[in-house]
């Protein structure tokens, strides 16, 4: 084979080979979406990925991308699988059986990682990978048989008809792709959203009041007191928000108790549910960052439910499991200490969305989510503090996870147009379970001076601040430092968040220009 003609050959091939790869993976979405018992093979593979990363990497991950940690990680493991498509599909060009060894290894890989999945059912995951990736290695076959060419084609002694039909198989591959994993993503996106469509929140026995303006200074730039359902942070290790039926989820109550319990979603409905706002907060929230927000949430008491059960002394923790596996612990005492604790089954008077814990969620004022706020819940179990570590505990974070009192700058941002004159800074500060007692803001090494706080709506809320400061044309710094209910004024020196939450004093600089 002439050279020209085996350079256009093997780059075919590679082209070939990254259309099977993405159509393997498009229909492996696409089935996902469909059929309830499959689940999503890149959000499967991705679930191990996040299992085996190193402490380090998580970190970086969402201190670096934030809530957007999870679509970075699907498109690096589509960006990866499409480049090993490229460099097997080039060697591929005389003989198919790299191409398929490949394939072959991808499809076990895949059935692997959705057999690992809970929410997964062997026969239909295994059925659906065998298709997919049969129908990838037959798009990259297809691809470079129908484009084959001659000599002559390749040397361009005339038109070149094999490149016009290539360009259109990739075309044709590149658009069952996007369907694939449009339809796809929008069926998985559909499905767990309709099951909660036609719910209604039942009236709850304790309602809280709603905020007024001595609750929320309604200033541009600071989070509200109660922050939206939508734009509400959410960092958990699902890339797909479990689909769960509502009629057919349940909750156990096992372990270390009388009598075991289960409760269906009508039976929780029926209880007499109560209003509690409370502040939740990412363990991974650097000073300063917004993995953070305040909510009101409708639940039943925690304390109700393992009544139920009837807990037996000696049992010091309690445990939650999410259905996708997931576990976070806690001591039992904290659910009996007076903190409201809660069996979350609304958020902001909706029924729970699905990317917080639709059909229930435990809330558990005062401590980070990663030993507490454990999202669709299908099993709370108590057992001793030696005996069992939730998730995050052998990957290297602390087992308690108490909030730290922190405050925050949301106005002015460095970009802000500030005119010389009077400015209003302003920010929020948390302490769940102890409340904020005193902000202090200080202005260019000046003065610490006091801050007006908000009305608290509760002491496991945020509460805003706010100061006014003359400021002069020029470069200006600010920071800020709370005093939490007992007394303790946060700690000057930085903590990063590894492995029990972040410390320090946040600061700003911004400019002031006439």
């Amino acid at each position: 084979m002439p050279e020209t003609s085996r350079f256009i050959a093997r780059r075919r091939s590679g082209w070939a080979g990254v259309a099977g790869v993405a159509v393997g993976l498009g229909l492996t979405e696409l089935f996902a979406g469909m059929f309830a018992s499959v689940p999503s093979a890149i959000s499967s593979i991705g679930t191990v990925v996040i299992d085996a990363s190193p402490k380090w990497l998580k970190n970086f991950a969402i201190s670096t991308f934030g809530t957007a940690d999870k679509a970075v990680l699907a498109i690096g493991i589509v960006a990866v699988a499409l480049l090993i498509g490229w460099f097997v599909g080039k060697a591929s060009v005389r003989r198919p059986w790299p191409m398929v060894v490949a394939f072959g290894v991808a499809g076990i890989v895949g059935i692997a990682a959705q057999l690992a999945d809970a929410q997964g059912e062997p026969a239909a995951s295994i059925a659906s990978t065998l298709v997919a990736m049969g129908s990838g290695l037959a798009t990259w076959y297809g691809l470079v048989i129908w484009s084959q060419q001659s000599e002559a084609e390749a040397a361009g002694d005339v038109e070149d008809a094999s490149r016009r039909r290539f360009v259109m198989g990739l075309a044709g591959a590149a658009t069952v792709t996007v369907v694939s994993l449009g339809v796809g993503r929008a069926m998985l996106r559909s499905r767990a959203e309709a099951q909660r469509a036609a719910l209604e929140l039942p009236e709850p026995v304790e309602r809280e009041l709603d905020p007024t303006a001595a609750n929320d200074f309604n200033l541009a730039g600071v989070a509200p007191i109660v922050v939206g359902n939508a734009t509400f942070y959410r960092i958990d290790t699902a890339l797909v928000v479990p689909s769960i039926d509502p009629d057919e989820w349940t909750l156990r109550i096992t372990g270390m108790v009388d009598r075991e319990v289960e409760f269906s979603y009508r039976d929780l409905n029926e209880m007499d549910l109560v209003e509690r706002y409370v502040t939740l907060s990412c363990v991974s929230n650097e000073v300063g960052d917004n993995l953070v927000g305040n909510a009101l949430w409708t639940g039943i008491p925690l304390p109700k439910l393992l009544d139920e059960a009837g807990v037996q002394e000696g049992a010091t923790q309690i445990v939650g499991r999410s259905i996708d596996g997931w576990t976070a612990g806690f001591p039992t005492e904290l659910a009996y200490d007076g903190r409201d604790a809660l069996l979350a089954l609304g958020m902001n008077r909706e029924v729970l969305p699905a990317n917080h814990g639709f059909p229930a969620r435990l809330v558990i004022p005062g401590l980070y989510g990663y030993v507490s706020a454990t999202k669709w819940i299908t099993e709370i179990e108590l057992t001793t503090w030696e005996a069992f570590d939730g998730y995050w505990v052998p990957r290297g974070w602390s087992k308690e996870g108490p909030i730290k009192t922190q405050s925050r700058i949301d106005r002015p941002k460095r970009r802000d147009d500030i005119q010389p004159g009077v400015f209003t800074l302003a920010g929020v500060a948390w302490a769940p379970t102890r409340g904020i007692e005193m902000v202090e803001v200080q202005v260019d090494e000046g003065e610490w001076l006091q801050a007006e706080l908000s009305e608290p709506l509760s002491d496991n809320a945020w509460v805003q601040w706010k100061i006014d400061a003359d400021l002069a044309e020029g470069e200006h710094s600010a920071r800020v430092r709370a005093t939490d209910g007992t007394g303790a004024t946060q700690s000057e020196t930085p903590v990063p968040p590894d492995p029990d939450g972040a410390e320090g004093w946040h600061s700003v600089t911004f400019r002031v220009e006439a």
